[in-house]
């Protein structure tokens, strides 16, 4: 029982948050608040990112030099940086991993 209403508790606000866009849409946010929610994607993403890139193995820390997470995930900052390319970015991100990941001897075979 206590599920179901877990599972009734998340769709009632899950519906709530999302309706409250479209039914009340003349709403306009405040200023401060605009700026503050465009970072969201960013500090979500790292949320995702970073956590795999230092814990790839998700218990132990690998600050090493064979950590192609880690390298690939930073080659990949800088590419982003330098060319603001979103393509560019995940290309190279991709391929240098895979080729430090081949050229550390860690691709299954």
């Amino acid at each position: 029982m206590n599920t179901w209403l877990l599972i009734l508790g998340m769709l009632l606000i899950t519906f709530t948050t999302r309706y409250s866009l479209f039914a009340w849409s003349h709403l306009q946010f405040p200023e401060g608040l605009r700026r503050a929610l465009h970072y969201v994607p960013i500090a979500v993403l790292s949320a995702i990112v970073v956590p795999g890139m230092l814990l790839p193995d998700g218990q132990h820390w690998a600050l090493r030099a064979d950590n192609a997470y880690l390298l690939a995930g930073l080659a990949s900052i800088l590419v982003a940086a330098v060319t603001r390319h979103l393509l560019a970015t995940i290309a190279s991100g991709l391929l240098l991993f895979f080729v430090l990941r081949w050229a550390f001897g860690q691709l299954p075979v």
